[in-house]
């Protein structure tokens, strides 16, 4: 192995309130990496932040960082940090300079929320990519021209994206692997106690087939055509006609597999969607009422309270509103 030439350098931009774990998991992977035995220094970074002042994770850690936005080489590969409140720490000079630095041609992606920045700049139109799944119903309500994938990671052309969190690890052992081959990687993913790195077309939650309470396939197949209707909700009875059951066999096959009722199940789903668009947006109640498929604005309020405590009005001043300050791309 040739330990003369040149290592890869990499770029960290931390948007304030981003993953301390995702950031930890990319960054790690790098710096085991020039711990190899070759005695081979594989990678640099450096960290950047927009003041060049330390910058808060959501947790409330702060990391130093060595210097504010600067002139990038066309050979670094960039990588925008972010977690919370991504929206309202991608500020102007921010995302006019990413606009700047990636026209260089130079491979650039984000982990988390980071995903949203880099649309908000504009760099990632008609691209696949992912984000973390609690963010993703948010990002492809507001990006209809960006491909969204629910993988732990995506990667098309120079661009690349994760879910952030411990899905930072399988997007990095992959960069590792196509920069320096196989047994780097591995090494490097030992290093982690990290023995099965993931594939990137691996979803990011436990799928239900995979639960060994729901198994049966009339079952998922109903789910899966409720989760693809939850802005013109499918009365049971159709959805019932649809897998070739009667409606008491639906009935019953939700009251065995997960104790609860099709209709139940399926508001459930509504609001899930409709939390996470209040929490994440800047879309008013009455959209998000009407994108989760409900009729009125009083049935809506009410079955969000008896849901979650709170009428759906508080949620974005009581929550984290992801996509704040920044407006929409």
């Amino acid at each position: 192995m040739n330990t003369d030439a040149a290592p890869k350098s990499y770029a960290f931009l931390l948007i304030p309130g981003f993953s301390t774990l995702g950031f930890s998991c990319a960054l790690d992977c790098l710096s085991l990496a020039n711990h190899h035995p070759s005695g081979r220094k594989f990678y640099t970074w450096r960290l950047l932040s927009e003041g060049g002042l330390p910058v808060a994770a959501y947790n409330g850690v702060r990391i130093e960082t060595d210097s504010a936005l600067t002139d990038l080489d066309r050979h670094e590969t960039l990588i925008v940090c972010a977690g919370e409140n991504a929206g309202r720490g991608s500020t102007k000079p921010v995302l006019n300079w990413l606009r700047r630095e990636t026209r260089k041609g130079m491979d650039y992606g984000a982990l988390s929320s980071g995903t949203y920045t880099l649309a908000l700049a504009g760099l990632i139109g008609g691209k696949r990519v992912t984000t973390h799944w609690e963010y993703k119903t948010a990002l492809a309500e507001m990006l209809p021209d960006v491909i969204m994938e629910d993988t732990l990671f995506s990667v098309d052309g120079r661009v690349f994206t994760s879910a952030g969190g411990a899905a930072s690890m399988d997007l990095m052992l992959h960069r590792v692997r196509m920069d320096y081959g196989v047994e780097i990687a591995t090494w490097v993913a030992d290093q982690m106690v990290y023995t099965a790195p993931r594939a990137q077309s691996q979803g990011q939650r436990m799928s239900l087939q995979s639960r060994p309470e729901v198994r049966n396939p009339k079952l998922l197949l109903t789910i899966q055509i409720m989760e693809n209707n939850l802005e013109d909700p499918l009365r049971p009875e159709e959805i019932a006609e649809l897998i070739k059951l009667s409606t008491r066999q639906l009935e019953r096959l939700f009251a065995r597999y997960l104790s609860t009722s099709p209709k139940r199940y399926y508001l459930h789903l509504r609001l899930e969607k409709a939390r996470n668009l209040l929490r994440q947006t800047d879309l008013s109640v009455t959209d998000v009422c009407v994108a989760c498929g409900f009729k009125s604005l009083s049935h809506f309020s009410k079955s969000y309270r008896a849901a979650y405590g709170n009428p759906p009005g508080t949620e974005a001043s009581d929550g984290k509103v992801l996509w704040s300050g920044s407006g929409k791309p």
